[in-house]
Parts: C-alpha cells; sequence; structure tokens
C-alpha cells in the first residue's frame, strides 16, 4: 500500500488550467466512486478549492495507482495528458503525508497562514467518508492532518494577522482605489468567500455594497450577520439577473459564485461600461465568472486570483519565521501518522495471534463446562465466558502494544517471524481453512 497526492495549485498552474480541473462537490461522489473504481485505488479523497485541486489516493501498486489517477484527471479536464503533465505534481508516502498537513495549516496557501483552507479540508473528509471513498488510511490521515492544522494555529503565530483570499482582493481594491467609503461595491454570490468579502470591506470603511444573489433569502442571511457591525453602511439586494445593471453604476465588483459558467464578458459588459468612468473588477471565483476578454475594455481594470500574489507578498516575509516554527511542530505530527501507519504491518500477525488464542479458549472453554454438569454451566457461563476472555486480552496486551510501539522496522520484522514460528500460525490458519 502507497498514499498519494496527485494534482495541480497555484504553483503549478495558472487559474485557466485549474478551472479546468476544479471539482465541485455535486460531482465530487462520482469522481470518487470513478477513482475507487480502478484496481490499483482503494481509497482516494479530493480536494478541489480556488487556489488547488488535489486527489489524495491509497494505491496497492504505486506505478498504476498514479497513472489511473493522471488518466482521470486527463478525463475529467479533457486535457491531453501530455499536456496536463507538465502541471501535475505527485508526492508520495511520507511526502504526501507531509502536504496535506501543511495544506491544512496553511502553510501551502496562496496566503501564507490562511484559515479558510482548515475548513476545507475538512469538508474533503467529510465527503470522502459520506461517499465511501475514505478508508482506514485516509480517515487517519485525514483526521491528524486537521487535528495538526488546529494545533499550528493555537500554539504558534502564523495566525496572526494572516488574511484570506477575500481579505487579499479588499487590500487589491484599496491599493488602486483608496478610499473605498465613497464607492458603490458589488458583489455577485451571497456564500461564505462572498461573507468575507462584506467584513473586510466593512473594516477597510465601505458603506455602499450591493449584494447580487440567485436567492434573496441567502443574501438577506448574509446581511444580516453584519448588522452590528454595519452601522451607517447601506445595503441592497438585487436578482443575479440585474448583474449587469449593477455593474454599470458601480465603481468595484467582486465575483464569487459558484457558477461553472462566465458571468461577466466583454460582449455583455461593453454596452453598460462604455461611458463608465472607471471600473475595477475583482474574480475570486474558479471557475472564473469573469471572462479573460474583459480587460480589453479600456476604462475596466479586471483581476483574478492570480493577480493577487502582489498583495500577499508585502505580507510573507514576516508570516515566515512563523511558518519555520509550524514546519517544527509539523514535522512532528507527521512522525505520529507515520508510526500509526508503519503499525498497520503489525495487525494480520495480531489477528492471526488473536484468533489462535480464541480457538484455545473455546477448545477448553467447552471442555470444562462439560465437566461440570448442564446446570452449573448454564447458571455460571456468562462469568466463565468473561473470565476466559479477560485472560486471553491481559495476556496478550503488553506484547501487542510493544510490538505496535516498536520503532524499528526489522526488529519488528523479526518480532512478528517468531511469533509466527513459536504460536505456529501459519499451520493453525491452514488447519482453521480444512
Amino acid at each position: 500500500m502507497n498514499i498519494a497526492v496527485i494534482g495541480l495549485s497555484h504553483k503549478t498552474a495558472t487559474v485557466e488550467v485549474r478551472e479546468k480541473l476544479s471539482i465541485p462537490e455535486a460531482r465530487v461522489e462520482s469522481a470518487l466512486n470513478q477513482l475507487t473504481s480502478y484496481p490499483n485505488i482503494d481509497e482516494a479523497a479530493v480536494l478541489s478549492t480556488c487556489n488547488r485541486l488535489e486527489l489524495y489516493v491509497v494505491m496497492r501498486e504505486t506505478e498504476g495507482g498514479i497513472r489511473e489517477t493522471a488518466q482521470f484527471l486527463s478525463e475529467f479536464s479533457e486535457l491531453p495528458l501530455h499536456m496536463l503533465r507538465r502541471y501535475l505534481f505527485i508526492l508520495l508516502r511520507q511526502d504526501a503525508v507531509m502536504h496535506l498537513m501543511r495544506v491544512a495549516a496553511g502553510l501551502d496557501s496562496l496566503v501564507l497562514g490562511e484559515g479558510q483552507i482548515l475548513a476545507q479540508v475538512k469538508q474533503t473528509h467529510r465527503l470522502a467518508q459520506q461517499h465511501k471513498g475514505a478508508g482506514r488510511i485516509l480517515n487517519q490521515l485525514f483526521k491528524h492532518s486537521v487535528s495538526s492544522g488546529k494545533r499550528v494555529r493555537t500554539e504558534t503565530d502564523i495566525g496572526t494577522g494572516a488574511v484570506s483570499i477575500s481579505s487579499a482582493a479588499v487590500e487589491l481594491a484599496q491599493m488602486k482605489l483608496q478610499d473605498l467609503s465613497d464607492k458603490h461595491v458589488a458583489i455577485a454570490g451571497a456564500g461564505k468567500m462572498s461573507r468575507l468579502l462584506v467584513k473586510h470591506l466593512l473594516s477597510k470603511g465601505a458603506k455602499k455594497i450591493t449584494i447580487v444573489n440567485r436567492s434573496a433569502k441567502r443574501a438577506e442571511d448574509l446581511i444580516a450577520q453584519f448588522s452590528c457591525e454595519a452601522e451607517g453602511a447601506e445595503f441592497q439586494i438585487q436578482p443575479i439577473d440585474n448583474l449587469c445593471d449593477c455593474v454599470a453604476v458601480s465603481d468595484l465588483v467582486f465575483t464569487s459564485t459558484g457558477a461553472t459558467n462566465v458571468l461577466l464578458s466583454k460582449s455583455n459588459l461593453a454596452p453598460v461600461v462604455s461611458d463608465h468612468s472607471g471600473l475595477m473588477i475583482v474574480d475570486i471565483s474558479v471557475p472564473r465568472n469573469v471572462h479573460a476578454d474583459v480587460k480589453e475594455l479600456a476604462n475596466v481594470n479586471c483581476y483574478n486570483v492570480d493577480d493577487l500574489e502582489a498583495v500577499v507578498a508585502e505580507n510573507q516575509e514576516s508570516r515566515r519565521q512563523m511558518a519555520m516554527q509550524a514546519e517544527i511542530l509539523l514535522e512532528g505530527c507527521a512522525e505520529e501518522f507515520e508510526t500509526w501507519w508503519r503499525s498497520l504491518e503489525t495487525v494480520p500477525t495480531i489477528s492471526k495471534l488473536r484468533q489462535k488464542m480464541e480457538v484455545i479458549r473455546e477448545q477448553e472453554l467447552e471442555k470444562a463446562l462439560s465437566r461440570l454438569g448442564n446446570e452449573f454451566a448454564e447458571k455460571h457461563q456468562d462469568i466463565i465466558e468473561n473470565l476466559t476472555r479477560g485472560i486471553i486480552n491481559k495476556i496478550l496486551h503488553d506484547p501487542m502494544v510493544q510490538l505496535r510501539a516498536q520503532q524499528d522496522i526489522e526488529a519488528r520484522r523479526r518480532t512478528m517471524h517468531t511469533l509466527h514460528e513459536l504460536f505456529n500460525l501459519e499451520t493453525h490458519l491452514k488447519d482453521q481453512s480444512t
């Protein structure tokens, strides 16, 4: 068995490529079903965010499993494999384990230390469990990774001053427009990213915000969350069909919807912004909500998630020292998982030994009960059953704990071999099968 992570991120691929491989939540179940149907893949999980698409797989055979996963990505994205390979990264075993822990801790994010990724890793695990993609190994890996991500945020300073993609988008807007208090702002979408946009816009002094969304109820719920913080701010709600009209009267537009199709393009914007004094659009959706040809409009400045790197770079240096603390902590967390994983090698031996002990217990118990007579046996059988089980468990407990905890792989294998010989485990299993 081997663990691998195969995918791409903001470090290896542009947003144009990433959006082709974005897997929306509605398609995760079918993706997991397809991945686990391959002969070399036993477990799978899909982590898909605006900055990364990563497939975590447990493989029976490494080369075959990687080939099957890459083929899945090619078919899903409709990109030829030879084109896709240049953007993909592949990490195995300890490297894959450490990578997920770094991702959960925010150390691999575009915005170093950002907190939203931990919730996304949790959601990835939940969906993998719900759709039966995660088994014993991935369940343990994701539990360890979420736990380590929490520890990094509570035991180090990595979260101090850290910002999200939404916050970086607002910072970019402030850099370009200076004062946001007199700007008309429109936000397409009413999800988590939009909520963070509103939060950071209010903190930067924005006063006029319009939420454009398909569901008016979701937009109302979003605005209601800021009833205490929004003193002096004016909120409006518009249906998504009015998006272009809202853009026409706005100075600043953010798009953050789950739509898989383009919402704004040169063709539908040109008529409404021809006389505009100057419009800034920031698209933080993946797949993108704004077509690249919008940049051809003379009075429109358009940005996407890849353009946020300039904003992020200003804060990166101060966080690098904090990240070093986190890396040391994660190394210990990764070693804990590795110890657990290595202990799985002992499971077959422990199972065989326990099975042999149980057979002996049942045989001897049957003999003893037959000698004690039916009346005594019926009256005291439960007590005797519990007594004999307790004896077996206590005899096996310390040896099994020591076997699992053995750090030296060769020494552990020698111990398992000795147990097989001393207790004649292979012969016992053959006898049981016949």
